[in-house]
């Protein structure tokens, strides 16, 4: 969507450029890591369970899903896009979706991440709290009884601005500190309800402090001037309270526009080693952090199309994106995700839509052992 491209092309990497042990992929190869789908394709675990096979014949690992609600009286919804604000949901609205995810008779793909949003953002950071830590925390219960490693928890601002001091309600009566301590608090309170429900989960951003570093020119006084900047103290909070084997993983949506290998060397020493210059807790950053990418195959398809006839005409050509993935996941720690919109991995019909089979064969290409980038 157009606000990924926007996100994508203001984040710039910016920082300490220097030469370190900790920027070098974590193996030679892509051995071990994992592969997410994450796209327009978005399946809910009813579909996961009547379409296994399908999801299992996929090159993924794992996909990102969301979760429906159903009320009594009928109310039904997107839990995913409900949890942050004022409703607050029971296990019951969305013990069909567990039952679902408990029997889908997944056997490879199983690394699925249960999106969760930061909509529809109705309340303001010193309203009451308790709807979105409670879903939160049913947010995890669900990741945990249907034997997922954790959450996708997007961060992009579909609704209100959340991040943006500027456009909070008391932006006039409350200083930045204020709101900032304030999105500190809320980071912390979020990130114990996660782990409360689910111990060691795996909470996967789209973005981490790389945003904010990159939108503030790693400057932090400028932060307050910038779309995403309570994003960094929000974060601040969910690593004061992170704990025991849970892992925080940083998304690094930008890597949408990557086309160099240096790229992903550059924003991985970003990731691990020059935003610890404004990391409260830098030891335990270290230990939690996990270096991730998203990778957009069919990128910026509205102004330069998406060709299914000729794939070699569309931005970035099959044999292109097999290289991208294939360097992306060696410089992963363990996740890369795959995002698409105009193509569909899977649908309804059991076959995948609009997707040329060459991408499909990249994509498994991609995983095949390689040779580490110097």
């Amino acid at each position: 969507m157009m606000t990924r491209l926007v996100i994508a092309a203001l984040v710039g990497l910016g920082g300490m450029a220097r030469a370190a042990e900790t920027s070098r992929p974590t193996e030679a190869s892509a051995a071990g890591k994992k592969l997410i789908e994450f796209g327009w394709d978005e399946p809910d675990p009813a579909f996961m369970r009547a379409h296994a096979d399908q999801l299992d014949g996929s090159p993924f690992d794992g996909c990102v899903f969301h979760v429906n609600y159903s009320r009594p009286g009928g109310q039904s919804g997107n839990f995913t896009w409900a949890a942050w604000g004022r409703q607050a949901f029971t296990l019951e609205d969305v013990r069909p979706a567990i039952d679902d995810l408990k029997a889908a008779p997944l056997k490879r793909m199983r690394h699925n991440f249960l999106r969760f949003n930061t909509t529809p953002a109705d309340i303001d950071w010193f309203d009451d709290h308790a709807a979105v830590i409670n879903n939160a925390r049913l947010a995890a219960t669900i990741a945990r009884e249907g034997g997922c490693p954790g959450l996708l928890f997007d961060i992009e601002q579909y609704n209100g601005q959340l991040f943006n001091y500027a456009k909070q309600r008391d932006a006039a009566t409350r200083s930045w500190d204020q709101y900032a301590a304030q999105a500190r608090l809320r980071g912390r309170e979020v990130m114990e309800a996660f782990q409360d429900a689910y111990p060691d989960l795996t909470v996967f951003l789209t973005f981490g402090y790389c945003l904010p570093w990159g939108e503030s020119q790693t400057d932090e006084k400028k932060l307050a001037a910038c779309g995403y900047g309570l994003l960094k103290p929000f974060i601040d909070g969910m690593v004061d309270a992170i704990r025991g084997r849970t892992k925080l993983v940083d998304g690094n949506e930008s890597a949408y526009s990557y086309r160099e290998e240096k790229k992903f060397r550059t924003a991985r020493r970003l990731i691990r080693e020059d935003v610890l210059a404004w990391v409260p807790d830098r030891e335990k950053y270290r230990r939690h952090i996990s270096v991730s990418f998203g990778l957009w195959m069919d990128y910026d398809w509205r102004k330069q199309g998406w060709n299914t006839d000729d794939p070699e005409k569309n931005p970035v050509p099959p044999k292109r994106f097999e290289q991208l993935v294939r360097t992306a996941l060696q410089y992963a720690d363990e996740y890369v995700w795959v995002y698409t919109e105009t193509p569909r991995w899977w649908s309804d019909e059991g076959k995948p839509v609009k997707l040329p089979p060459a991408y499909d064969a990249a994509v498994r290409a991609a995983r095949a052992p390689a040779t580490s980038p110097e």
